[in-house]
């Protein structure tokens, strides 16, 4: 057996999210998909054999990923190659291994992960889309981008971030590392990215949340601040909607060997 790293690329609109549990540790329904279970069909039927993965970083209903990565473990004889080909034509056309890299064998896509990315796209104009309306959320009302990207950098650096955490996080405690966020326009669509050790559930959706009624002028920009110190959600911004969030991968150190996309930034090493 050898362990081998996989780069995944999904569109989560008809996933109920990334994970094969549901809440209570149940084998989910059949009438609720998650892009675990097809990865891990696709994988044993190429594999001969039952195989479990390992993933990054887990996403809800409806959200994408550029570059989730997984590890797994299986046999040893089966070229990068053939692991990338040979799972994807098994896979719905909503998902697909975008690259197969052999690791270590104490290589563990979530535990050696230094960081994960997230990028949350809004169409900024009074008509819904059409194209591409399961990336985007939509905002009729003007946005000024720059007063949200100036509000925002109160979030970085180490912090409690219980102000935007839904209560159904199970995580133990609500401190984390957010390392950077940005706040840019490109004609008609703001995009938010943000880079983190770790991330809450919900977290990023609440913290565009919270950056919306900044953006529209309905909240100072010390609010961001003000939240973020209050620790309260109940008085933040609503969760926004999924479909605009895409998980752009985590971010490991270069000694592991993995595609440029997913190595860390020196600064964050």
């Amino acid at each position: 057996m050898r362990r081998f790293a996989l780069g995944v690329e999904y569109d989560g609109s008809e996933f109920s999210g990334w994970q094969r549990l549901n809440r209570r540790g149940e084998p989910e329904r059949r009438n609720e998909p998650t892009v675990q279970a097809a990865l891990e069909k696709a994988l044993s039927f190429v594999a001969g054999s039952p195989v479990d993965v390992v993933c990054a970083g887990r996403t809800d209903a409806g959200v994408h990923a550029s570059a989730q990565v997984v590890h797994f473990d299986g046999p040893a004889g089966r070229d990068p190659r053939g692991w990338v080909l040979g799972t994807s034509s098994q896979l719905p056309p909503s998902v697909c291994v975008r690259w197969c890299v052999p690791v270590a064998d104490d290589f563990n896509a979530r535990f050696s992960a230094r960081a994960r990315r997230y990028r949350y796209s809004i169409l900024n104009r009074q008509v819904r889309p059409a194209l591409h309306r399961q990336y985007l959320a939509w905002e009729r009302r003007p946005l000024d981008v720059d007063a949200m990207h100036r509000a925002a950098q109160a979030l970085v650096g180490d912090h409690d971030f219980s102000a935007f955490r839904t209560v159904h996080c199970q995580a133990p405690h609500a401190r984390r590392q957010l390392h950077e966020i940005s706040v840019v326009r490109s004609g008609e669509v703001v995009a938010i990215e943000v880079q983190a050790n770790a991330f809450l559930h919900h977290m990023v959706r609440n913290i565009v949340g919270s950056l919306l009624p900044v953006g529209r002028g309905d909240q100072r920009e010390d609010w961001i601040a003000e939240l973020l110190t209050g620790r309260d959600r109940a008085v933040a911004g609503p969760t926004a909607p999924s479909a605009g969030l895409v998980f752009l991968g985590p971010r490991y150190p270069a000694q592991w060997g993995l595609p440029v996309e997913v190595e860390l930034h020196e600064a964050m090493s």
